[in-house]
C-alpha cells in the first residue's frame, strides 16, 4: 500500500507545478507566444520496484517517447527516420521554413543539424549532414558513462552526458532544452539520473521529458547490472502557454492512479541493439488524453 501511495504522490508534484505557475508564475511575451513562467523548479520520482513515472492525469504517448530515446541513442538526426514510425514530434522544426528561419540554408528538409544524438555519441564531431557516418568520430559520451558505470569506478561523481555544445549551438534546429543528465550510483548497486533542462513546455514537454530520461534510467541499469532507483528533474525555465492554461486548469480536477511498470526483456552486450520490442509497460491506467497544440 505504501508503494502505491508514493507512486501517486508523485504525480502530485506536476500538478502542484501547473498551480504554481499558473497562479504564481510571470507572464512574459516570448519568441512563440505568450507564457506563465517560474525559474528553478525540481522534481523527484521514485524507479524503485521497476515503476516507471508516466503521468497518468493524461495519457503520455510512451511508444512514441521510446522511439524519439532510441533515436538519441543511436545518435541520428535524421526527421525522416521518424516519421517511418508515424512520430511527428520534431516536424515543425524540420521544415524547409522552419529551417532557413535559422539560416540552415545548407540543410536537407529533415536535417535538424547537431542535435541531441550526434552529441551524445560524436560530441562536437564536424557535421556535414544526417547522411554522414560519423562512426569513431567526435566524444561518445554514452558509451563511456557506460564503461564507467560497468567499472569500479561507477561511484564518479563525472557521469555527466551534455547536449549543449556551443560550438554547434547555431547549426541544430533547436537548441537543446534538456540540456545535461549525470548518472549516480548509491549504494554500490543503486542508478539514479539527474536531469538539467534549461527550458521545460509544462504542458506537452515536461510529461515526455519525465519519461523519456526514467526509460534511459531503467535500460542503463539494465544494461549495466544496477538497480534503477529515481530520477530527478531541475527545470530552469518552467513555463506554460497561455493558450494550454483552461486545459491543464481541468487536468488539475483528476486524480491520479498509481504509475505503471515497465519490464525489459532481455539483456545485449551493445546499448545499440535495444529496441521498442524489448520493452513492456504493464498496468497503465489513465485518464484520457488532453490536445494540446504545439508551439513551435
Amino acid at each position: 500500500m505504501n508503494r502505491i501511495l508514493k507512486s501517486v504522490s508523485c504525480e502530485y508534484q506536476y500538478l502542484n507545478l501547473i498551480k504554481r505557475v499558473v497562479n504564481d508564475g510571470s507572464k512574459e511575451s516570448g519568441r512563440n507566444g505568450n507564457v506563465y513562467s517560474t525559474i528553478g523548479e525540481s522534481m523527484r520520482f521514485s524507479l524503485e520496484n521497476n515503476k516507471l513515472p508516466l503521468l497518468t492525469t493524461k495519457y503520455v504517448p510512451w511508444r512514441v517517447c521510446l522511439k524519439e530515446l532510441f533515436w538519441f541513442m543511436n545518435g541520428h538526426t535524421n526527421n525522416n527516420l521518424l516519421k517511418k514510425q508515424n512520430v511527428k514530434i520534431w516536424n515543425d522544426n524540420a521544415t524547409r521554413e522552419f529551417l532557413d528561419s535559422r539560416e540552415l540554408f545548407h540543410l536537407y528538409e529533415d536535417d535538424l543539424g547537431p542535435v541531441y544524438g550526434h552529441q551524445w555519441r560524436y560530441w562536437n564531431a564536424k557535421y556535414y549532414n544526417c547522411f554522414t557516418n560519423y562512426e569513431n568520430k567526435g566524444i561518445d559520451q554514452l558509451q563511456k558513462i557506460i564503461d564507467e558505470l560497468k567499472s569500479e569506478d561507477k561511484s564518479s561523481r563525472r557521469l555527466i552526458v551534455s547536449a549543449w555544445n556551443p560550438e554547434q549551438i547555431d547549426e541544430m534546429a533547436l537548441p537543446p532544452c534538456h540540456t545535461m543528465f549525470q548518472f549516480h550510483v548509491t549504494d554500490n548497486d543503486k542508478l539514479s539520473c539527474s536531469l538539467y533542462q534549461r527550458s521545460g513546455d509544462i504542458g506537452l514537454g515536461i510529461p515526455f521529458n519525465i519519461a523519456s530520461y526514467s526509460l534511459l534510467t531503467h535500460i542503463i541499469a539494465k544494461h549495466c547490472d544496477l538497480k534503477p532507483k529515481e530520477f530527478i528533474h531541475f527545470i530552469g525555465n518552467a513555463h506554460i502557454y497561455e493558450n494550454h492554461v483552461d486545459k491543464l486548469k481541468k487536468q488539475l480536477l483528476l486524480k491520479p492512479f498509481e504509475f505503471p511498470d515497465i519490464q525489459i526483456d532481455g539483456k545485449y552486450d551493445n546499448i545499440n541493439k535495444y529496441s521498442l520490442g524489448d520493452i513492456d509497460i504493464l498496468n497503465y491506467k489513465y485518464h484520457p488524453k488532453i490536445k494540446l497544440d504545439m508551439v513551435a
